[in-house]
């Protein structure tokens, strides 16, 4: 695909055909129907996380685009203060429980799940993330 004059460019790997064909196989899963699952799988998901932000007012901001969403993890005051002994303290109940999150900026809890992901496997993640907000809200040890 790069349009290279002779001697521009150079490198160890560029331009290998199996990562070129790696590339291109990866091009047609996401066009054949990854990016339409990514669309209606996220907001699916982002449905589900605002039910879950009606339950618990440490919830702040849900915000995200496909399957990249981030979920803000709040103090109970009027600023919306980051709470990241809480983001924490669910990062590790999830573990426990067998989600594996990540976090990222002050508290928020970051989801990024593969572009296969089923609404049903979504629904398993946020009954496991509703145990761990309860565990980590109560204050179960970690």
């Amino acid at each position: 695909m790069a349009q290279w004059k002779r001697g521009a460019h150079g490198n160890t790997y560029g331009g290998n055909p199996i990562a070129c064909a790696a590339a291109n196989a990866t091009l047609d899963l996401v066009s054949g129907g990854l990016a339409d699952n990514a669309a209606q799988v996220g907001a699916h998901f982002m449905a589900r996380l605002a039910e879950l932000a009606r339950d618990y007012p440490c919830i702040g901001e849900v915000r995200g685009k496909g399957l990249m969403i981030g979920m803000e993890l709040v103090e109970p005051d009027a600023a919306k203060t980051p709470a990241r002994a809480l983001c924490d303290a669910v990062l590790t109940r999830a573990f426990n429980n067998g989600l594996l999150l990540l976090s990222c900026g002050a508290s928020t809890v970051r989801f990024m799940p593969p572009l296969n992901v089923s609404a049903a496997q979504v629904d398993e993640a946020v009954g496991l993330l509703r145990t761990s907000l309860d565990e980590a809200v109560r204050g179960i040890d970690v």
